[in-house]
């Protein structure tokens, strides 16, 4: 029964999730005309009947059904009760023993069971078609209490953003990476928003596990009409994802590498790879254990976290790298930012953001002002992602705004020569734009950007 329901929905990798608190059936007509194929709902054993009929319904439509467990005594038990009640599958939220989770796989199995766990226990590398994270900073720009937005060691507006560790976590392994950070409690979220946090995650290549605040899901539960129209608006930016997923297929375009791992804080946000990213350079992460002859291909700098941690045939791809011409910045050993004091760290401590600023003004005076893949101009409230084709033919520039009004005259200059140039915006039909040559590459203008737009380069 298990096999013939899993034939009928779409393969887990293309899963579009988002948290569900309603067991009423009338409620999949939300999902009409959407992307969203995968609902997370909470497990309760004392609404079995009711969850076995929606979970039933669900099927129908070709949408998955997940119930997801917390940590318990044995969460085989409850597993094996949503299995019965049809649902499709099971998400471990929390942080559960290796030995709990392997229990309820082999309980429910073939069944998948997709684990939301600390950032520092995700199975990296595995073969796990998802693996997934309940941890995550709430992406925008933090403004503090005199009104003004804080600076970050790049002198523009600091950005939460969960974009470097996404980036780190794709680097590691090919599974799909889903976060599932809940907005801050008692809080409105502004449609802007909205789109920025499913923008800071996707355009990463991940998803976000989308997560209603209180007062709209009330709303929308009640059929408000102005929560429809926000519910639509929300959906619409998943499909300006969804409908494109050939740019997952594309990979990182950058000429500077960052060799950094699990241990080395590339699991923390608002570190090197974020502060790289404020800056809008282009970057290629290399795990340590993924320095092989190759990996380096394409890069002409590099910075190697912490160097004491690497074996002997990984300190020799690096060696191999500067003879070939490459320029490698070495950190010291007080550089490293070790994984986290705690297991469940996720953002750098004081020390650490005060090491962080030390550390910027190394990588600036190496990478100085040139052109490492791509420059972008008038772009201080936004984050970007450079990624090529696997034929080199086509160069992505994603871009998400964090501001919560639009920004115009965006230009993008970008390395070698493109004669096409396309601009994918949620809100406008595809766009072509006019190319022409600039000092250090391409040069493209964009008129204005609202919260997420993709340029396309060929």
């Amino acid at each position: 029964m298990i096999l013939a329901l899993l034939l009928t929905l779409s393969a887990p990798p293309d899963w579009v999730p988002a948290r569900w608190r309603w067991l009423e059936t009338r409620t999949l007509d939300l999902l009409r005309n959407t992307p969203v194929n995968c609902l997370l709902i909470d497990w309760d054993s004392q609404q079995r009947a009711q969850a076995a009929t929606f979970a039933a319904a669900a099927a129908d439509k070709g949408i998955a059904t997940l119930a997801v467990i917390r940590p318990t005594v044995d969460p085989s038990e409850p597993a094996r009760d949503a299995i019965h009640a049809h649902f499709t599958g099971v998400v471990l939220e929390g942080d559960f023993l290796k030995e709990a989770a392997d229990r309820v796989k082999a309980a429910i199995s073939p069944a998948p069971v997709i684990e939301l766990t600390l950032r520092s226990r995700m199975p990296f590398g595995s073969s796990a078609p998802i693996i997934g994270t309940y941890q995550g900073v709430w992406p925008g720009i933090p403004v503090m209490e005199d009104g003004a937005a804080k600076a970050g060691p790049s002198g523009s507006p600091w950005i939460n953003t969960n974009a470097g560790f996404l980036r780190a976590a794709q680097a590691f392994g090919d599974s799909t990476v889903w976060i599932g950070n809940l907005p801050p409690p008692k809080t409105v979220i502004s449609l802007e928003n909205y789109g920025q946090v499913i923008g800071d995650a996707a355009m990463a290549g991940a998803r976000w596990v989308v997560a209603l605040d209180d007062d709209l899901a009330r709303r929308l539960h009640d059929g408000d009409k102005a929560a429809l129209e926000e519910w639509s608006r929300i959906t619409h930016e998943l499909d300006f994802y969804e409908s494109h997923r050939e740019w997952r297929m594309f990979r990182p375009f950058a000429k500077l590498a960052v060799v950094q791992g699990v241990n080395d804080g590339a699991l923390l946000s608002g570190g090197i790879l974020d502060m790289m990213g404020a800056r809008h350079t282009p970057v290629l992460i290399v795990p340590p254990d993924h320095l092989r002859p190759g990996a380096l291909n394409g890069a002409t700098m590099a910075v190697d976290v912490d160097a004491a941690s690497l074996t002997a045939e990984e300190r020799d791809i690096l060696k191999a790298f500067t003879r070939a011409g490459g320029t490698l910045l070495t950190g010291p050993p007080d550089w490293k930012q070790s994984a986290a004091t705690a297991p469940d760290q996720i953002t750098l401590d004081d020390k650490q953001t005060k090491q962080l600023d030390d550390i910027w003004h190394d990588i600036n005076s190496m990478i100085g002002r040139g052109n490492l893949g791509a420059r972008l101009f008038n772009v201080s409230s936004m984050l970007s992602n450079l990624l090529v084709s696997q034929d080199g033919k086509q160069v992505l520039v994603h871009l998400v705004n964090y501001s919560n009004y639009p920004v115009d005259s965006v230009t993008v200059h970008v390395l070698g020569d493109f004669r096409q140039a396309t601009l994918y915006r949620p809100e406008y039909p595809d766009k072509k734009l006019e190319t022409y040559k600039a000092e250090d590459g391409t040069g493209v203008d964009i008129d204005l950007v609202n919260i997420s737009a993709t340029l396309r380069l060929e």
